[in-house]
């Protein structure tokens, strides 16, 4: 008996098969592009999404697939998937780091139970209902990325209190806002039922059990946003559990029973348990660094060799990695990045190692604002893809000042999904979630570097001063 979890990233998609005790038998991925079409905007077809599926499917073994007896989803955050009544999708899904409702803000007037972002389902649909009106006129359903997959795959419309409370369109605990739908004048009937992330949710069509190489009728789990995902799969279980999560962007989560109070630019969210988090986002990680690997022309073992070979031309150069905005802790969307202080002794792996801190401070002022808020946090497990290299774990050790502990399962968001299809089939239930956790090895901790943190502080120095540039609309 095994169960499978689907994680609909922004780049990639993943598929993990685990076993009946909670251990990874095989995994694979399939990377895809953002599309953007217009400067700020956002998108991947559809039917990218599907191949990506069908072909990861397609990796894995055989054997294990007929085995699956239920699939659980995890999805990429916010965003949006438009479709009809026959369940076609009526335009590109829009995707979190899209920014072309970013005049639209003004709608959600401070204070807002959670910051309110231009990628959020909220202010595209305000977008959509404003400037697309044939999109709007053919909408049944305006569904969460993974919403639209377990629907793809036969299930039901339905979504989970983790996903709809980061809409901008519910309340804390992700009850749908009537009031605030009709006052933005978007179509109360477009949003699916709240159930459960480990709730049932329908089951697997006949036409999609062919095309995937599994077994028609097997349950569907209603499935959750991938960072509580990310949280189950690594194990948090316990109130003060912290997590940090890199991919495109990077999250810092910190596990609480009760609902957390509001606190100016951190978000409270419902996990995919009972439990709720405190979360800082930031929506430059793996997108910047991957553009300034590209902007270098660096292969990637490169990139790594030479950013750390030799630091001692690092003290000079500043990179702000704001390519898409910044939420956590800046709330601006509008900020952009760069390079400051290039001089003619600086190389390609110069600029590079910037890079990675850049990266690395963006995400300590994310965990900053989290222990302002009145949290400690000491350590941190460790999960995403974009945190194996030793190197960079050492610099994220130093720079975050945290010990870091690398949970034994890569694969935390998928494996988390698999979780929930197993909860939702009955095979596990919520008192066995702790002892589900998988092992975790300490692999860095802070080493008390001063230069590091003196180039921390010329970052925030940076930032501050260079704001107030950051005011003009995106060309659209």
């Amino acid at each position: 008996m095994s169960f499978l979890g689907i994680d609909l990233g922004t780049g990639s998609l993943k598929v993990a098969i685990v076993d009946e005790k909670g251990r990874e038998q095989a995994v694979a991925s399939v990377a895809y592009p953002i599309e953007t079409p217009h400067a700020g905007w956002a998108e991947t077809s559809v039917q990218t999404w599907w191949r990506a599926l069908c072909e990861a499917a397609a990796r894995l073994p055989d054997g294990l697939r007929r085995d699956v007896r239920a699939i659980g989803f995890s999805g990429q955050m916010h965003g949006v998937v438009l479709i009809d009544a026959a369940g076609e999708a009526v335009r590109p899904a829009m995707l979190w780091p899209d920014t072309r409702a970013l005049a639209l803000l003004d709608a959600w007037p401070e204070p807002q139970p959670n910051p309110v972002a231009p990628g959020m389902a909220g202010p595209l649909l305000r977008w959509i209902v404003m400037h697309e009106p044939q999109s709007a006129s053919r909408t049944r359903w305006a569904l969460q990325p993974k919403d639209w997959l377990r629907v793809a795959l036969g299930g039901a419309v339905a979504t989970d209190p983790s996903d709809a409370c980061a809409t901008a369109l519910a309340d804390p605990a992700g009850v749908w806002d009537v009031g605030l739908l009709d006052r933005l004048e978007i179509p109360r009937e477009w949003f699916a039922p709240l159930a459960p992330s480990y709730a049932a949710g329908g089951v697997l069509s006949e036409s999609a059990a062919q095309a995937l190489g599994l077994r028609a009728g097997i349950v569907l789990a209603t499935g959750a946003a991938d960072t509580p995902c990310a949280a189950l799969g690594s194990g948090l279980a316990h109130d003060g559990d912290a997590l940090l999560a890199t991919g495109t962007g990077g999250q810092i989560v910190v596990l609480a029973e009760h609902a957390p109070a509001a606190v100016k630019g951190l978000h409270r969210y419902r996990a995919a348990s009972d439990h709720w988090y405190r979360m800082a986002a930031m929506q430059n990680v793996g997108i910047a660094l991957e553009r300034a690997r590209g902007w270098l022309s660096y292969e990637w073992t490169d990139a790594y060799r030479d950013a750390f070979a030799d630091t001692t031309n690092a003290s000079g150069l500043t990179f702000l990695p704001y390519l898409t905005g910044e939420r956590t802790p800046w709330l601006n969307p509008m900020a952009r990045g760069g390079w400051l202080g290039l001089a003619l002794d600086h190389t390609r792996g110069t600029m590079m190692r910037a890079a990675f801190e850049g990266v690395a401070f963006s995400l300590r002022a994310g965990l900053d604002a989290i222990r302002a808020s009145g949290a400690t946090v000491t350590a941190l497990k460790l999960a995403g893809g974009g945190s194996v290299d030793a190197r960079w774990r050492q610099l994220l050790a130093d720079a975050l000042n945290v010990e870091l502990h690398a949970v034994d399962c890569p694969n935390a968001a998928p494996r988390g999904a698999a979780i929930l299809g197993g909860l939702a089939s009955g095979h596990w239930h919520a008192r066995d979630l702790a002892a589900l956790a998988p092992g975790a090895t300490r692999v860095a901790g802070p080493q008390g570097d001063a230069a590091l943190a003196e180039r921390y502080a010329r970052f925030l120095d940076l930032y501050a001063r260079v704001e107030t540039w950051f005011t003009d609309t995106p060309s659209r």
